[in-house]
This record gives C-alpha cells, structure tokens and sequence, in this order.
C-alpha cells in the first residue's frame, strides 16, 4: 500500500515524502529536508516516525541508498532516499559482497598496470576461473607514498615512482573520485560495492558525488591486492614491460624487466598501462602497432579558499556552516569553437606536483576524506584537438603529435618554474587582466610557487579561451573572478593523448590478436570507475577470447 503526503515547509523539515508501507518489513522513504535533519540518524528515525505514522521504537535502523544536496536557492536542502528497518534488523553489511574462489592452475592472463583499469580486470578475471598475472612499474602503493612526499623536498621526480606510476594508478594519490557519466559501458553501482568490499565507507553508495578520499584509498588498494594474491593470482611491483612476445601477429605474454633481470610472463595480455606511459605509446610507434592521436584538454589548478567557494555555492556569507560539506562546483561552456570546463574538483583539497620524469612540471589535485583543507581547486582546461597544434600535413599522421604537445608545454613550465618543481602561477584577474601578480597567495601547493605571467608563455589558444571562459564563470557565479584565486600551470594529463586502437566487439587491438588494450592509457576510459569498468570489460572479452564458443 503506497500512501502519498504533501506537507507545507513551515510545518516540518520535510518538503515532501513518498512512502512504502509494509507491516514489520521494510520501508522506503523520499525526503527533502533541511541540512541540520539530514546527517543525525536519531532525526531522521523520529522524522520518518511522525510521517509515516510508526513508532518510533519500532524503526530498528535508517539507512540512506541516495544522497544530494540542492543548492540552487538561498534554502539548502538534501534530497534523501531512505530505507527504514520496522521490527526487523538490517544486514550485517550495507553492500553486496562477490566471494572470489581460488584461481590455482587456471589459465594465466598477464595484466599490465595496476591502477584501476588493471586491478578491477584482475578481480574478474577471478571471478570468471582465471588467473591473473599484475605486472606494476612502480612500487607497491606504501612505499611510493615516501617517494611522492619527498618530491616537495627535494624537487625531483623518480621516473617510476610517482603520482602517475605505482599500485593504484593516478588515481591512487587524487583523491579517489567515484563520480561518472559512464552509466552505459557497465555498472557502476557493482564497481562501488566492490570498493566497499575491499574497506571503502558505504557512504560512496549513496553519495551523489562519491569520493574515497587521498588518506583513506590505499588501504582499499592493498586489500583489493590481498584479494588478487589470496586466490592464487600473482602481483609483480617494479616491474617494467618492455616488449610483447608475438607469434606471428598473436601476443602471447609480455617481456619485462625487474632490477635489471630479464623475465617473461606467458597468457594473453589486458594493457592498463594508464594515461602517462609514454614509453608504451613510443614501443608501439616504433613497433608499427595501431595507435592514434586523441584529442585532450590542457589548462591549469585553479585555487581558490575553501571559505570563498562554500560562500558562493551555498548562498551564505558564513559559508557552509555546520552540517553541509564543502561546496563543489562545475563549470562549462564554448568559446570559439573549444570547450572550456572544470575538471577534477577538489573541495577542501591540495594542488599537488605530478610530474612523471624530469624536465616536468604537472599539477594535479587531490583531496582527504574529511575534504577539510583551507583551499578548493579543479582544474580549468580547454578542449586542445590535433588542428589546433598540427603545423604540417606530417603533424596530422603523427600518432604521437598530442603526446610531444602535452611534453613540450610541461618542458616550459619546468623552465617557468626556475627547473624545479616550484611551479609557475598567477592570481585570477591578474590573468584575465594581462597583468603579473607581484605577490601571490597562500597555497596548497607544497613544492611553492612562483610568480610568472602565463597570459604571455602559455599557448594564447589556450590562455584567451581561458579568460573569455572566466568571464562567463564570474557572470554566472558572483565572486569565482577574483585576484584571491591563483592559477597553478600546468595542468596537462586530462586524459591518454594517444588511443590505442581496438574493435569495438572483441575490445582486441586491431592488428594483435591476444592483446586488450584498457583503460585511461589505451584511450577510452576517464576515470576511477570508468577505468574499473573497461576493466572488467576486457577481463570478460579475454574469457571469451580463450573460451571461444
């Protein structure tokens, strides 16, 4: 029996509920309430008490399926959808849990990369009776934690140890972002609950924009790495591929190099070598294998305080007050025929440095669990296709035309930043305005920053749809235009600058049979859960590759 009731805002938190009554079972309810009635479970019983008629002692547990907060107007509120225990105790776990059985003699598939392209393919390929061989380049996700924090010391960058390479991929050390549009190639909700399953807070379930959090994902990639190893698969760290080995135009395993000792590994291969292996995109220039250049978006870290953005976003010169998370915003439109977006928002995040070789300056952001810093960031980038760089009909055959562009622009800020990793920046208007900040505000950004006029060495493609776009925010959004931001250059690795080509049924490389290319680095992921869910899609397409019908 469903029963429906409307309620005026004045006579309680609730604008409107929907509920689903069942006697001693359980209930679903769909509330819009107020920020103070939304994050204390004894509000929400004694709420769901007075509008759906139960006694309160009755309700042995709320639990929360969705979770978002509307803040187009002055009055912020949470939309929730709720499933309320009557009489009846809730399962032990909020999540659905997958029992992974031993792999122990099956069929070896090798897996290249251990982000999260690689390691949600190992995960299935366990669940379909496969064993999977993880080859990482960089180390295990503990130990490349000491080397990320040493690059704030020392301004050098181990070439594979760093934001880019090590367990868990870029991803690992970016704050764990969970958000995706990718809802058609897989399901989201499965990736979330494996997450879950593996230490992640079930919140991520129900959260409309779900994060991890920087502090809190490498355990959950440690214990997705037990998962793999408890079963009988393998995980190799240091670990360099650097060739295929081929039978005729079949891949048949891989050759790799740990501490200069040479060894190989023998199954068909799913490469999830991430968006920063140039080495892989040279190896299959060099090779003659099937690659193209792709499209990608270059810009910069926009900072701003945290305070600042949570004032604008939620209405209230107070800012977020006491029960709303820090604010987070997204920001589109076209200028002369090129998007101009943020990307990657951060709320109560740092800027962090995440180059992967020497001679780079890359910024990044990232954000804890708690997303409790003084600063907000994202990155503002502009769509950069191949006519934009390509000089000559030779520029526009070159697979790797994206990749020397996205090189080269990481070459000049190095050089913008006095060849260290202090990086180049400047305040907002000063930017928009052609004008060099002679100070620049306190930053996130541990290796330090230095003042430099990027209206005037960036690419002016990029730099003038960049102010034109700033405008546009600053019109829609009052107070986002101000001198108390600063820009961080250079924000270049949105995504793969290269695809590696693959039919879009069997998702093998088109030219190499054995071969599945996946993920970010092959070109058709953006992402956490995208990745994960390619991922899982090449781990299927191996299955049916060597259990052929």
């Amino acid at each position: 029996m469903r029963n429906y009731k409307k309620i005026a805002k004045g006579d309680s938190p609730q604008l409107y509920h929907f509920c689903t009554f069942a006697f001693n079972m359980i209930k679903e309810l769909q509330l819009r309430v107020e920020p103070q009635f939304a994050y204390n479970e004894q509000v929400l019983k004694e709420t769901v008490s007075r509008q759906c008629g139960l006694d309160v002692r009755t309700i042995t547990a709320v639990r929360t399926l969705k979770k978002s907060i509307d803040a187009r107007q002055r009055t912020i509120f949470v939309n929730l959808t709720l499933r309320v225990f009557v009489n009846e105790q809730p399962p032990k776990d909020e999540f659905t849990r997958i029992e992974y059985q031993p792999v122990d003699g099956k069929p070896t598939v090798v897996v290249v990369g251990a982000g999260p392209g690689g390691l949600f393919a190992a995960l299935h390929l366990i669940e379909l009776g496969l064993r999977p061989i993880v080859l990482e380049r960089g180390k295990n996700v503990h130990d490349r934690k000491v080397d990320i924090a040493a690059i704030s010391r020392t301004h050098k960058i181990d070439p594979e140890s760093n934001y880019s390479f090590g367990e868990g991929g870029a991803g690992a050390y970016s704050d764990g972002k969970l958000y995706t549009r990718s809802k058609k190639r897989g399901s989201t909700d499965r990736i979330l609950n494996i997450f879950c399953q593996h230490g992640a807070s079930p919140s991520i379930l129900s959260d409309a924009h779900p994060h991890i959090g920087t502090d809190r994902l490498p355990r959950v990639i440690e214990n997705i790495r037990n998962t793999i190893i408890n079963c009988g698969g393998e995980v190799h760290f240091e670990t360099l591929m650097t060739g295929f080995i081929l039978q005729g135009n079949k891949v048949i395993g891989v050759e790799a190099d740990h501490a200069g000792i040479k060894q190989q590994f023998m199954g068909p291969v799913i490469l999830a070598t991430g968006h920063s292996a140039r080495d892989v995109y040279r190896y299959f220039a060099q090779s003659g294998f099937g690659i193209e250049a792709k499209a990608l978006a270059v810009g910069c870290r926009l900072e701003h305080p945290s305070q600042l953005i949570d004032s604008i976003q939620y209405h209230n010169r107070n800012g977020r007050g006491k029960y709303l998370p820090a604010a987070e915003y997204s920001f589109v439109t076209q200028v002369n025929g090129r998007g101009v977006y943020s990307f990657c928002m951060c709320p109560g995040g740092f800027v962090v440095p995440a180059a992967s070789g020497p001679q780079q300056i890359v910024v990044n952001g990232m954000s804890p669990s708690n997303r409790g810093s003084r600063w907000s960031n994202s990155g503002m980038v502009v769509e950069t296709r191949i006519e934009d760089i390509a000089q000559s009909d030779a520029d526009m055959k070159d697979p790797l035309v994206m990749m020397r562009f996205q090189e080269q622009l990481e070459r000049d800020c190095w050089q913008a930043g006095n060849m260290r990793q202090t990086a180049p920046a400047q305040r907002m208007a000063d930017f928009v305005n052609g004008r060099l900040s002679y100070d620049l505000p306190e930053s996130s950004y541990s290796p330090g920053l230095i003042s430099s006029p990027l209206h005037f060495w960036m690419p002016k493609f990029v730099t003038e749809r960049l102010k034109q776009g700033f405008l546009q925010f600053g019109k829609s959004s009052h107070g986002f235009l101000t001198n108390d931001a600063v820009m961080i250059a250079v924000e270049t690795r949105t995504s793969s600058p290269v695809r590696i080509v693959r039919d879009n049924e069997t998702l093998q490389h088109i030219g190499l049979e054995g071969l599945f290319p996946c993920g970010e680095g092959a070109g058709y992921a953006g992402g956490i859960v995208s990745s994960a869910i390619d991922g899982e899609r090449c781990a299927d397409s191996v299955d049916a590759y060597l259990s052929p019908k």
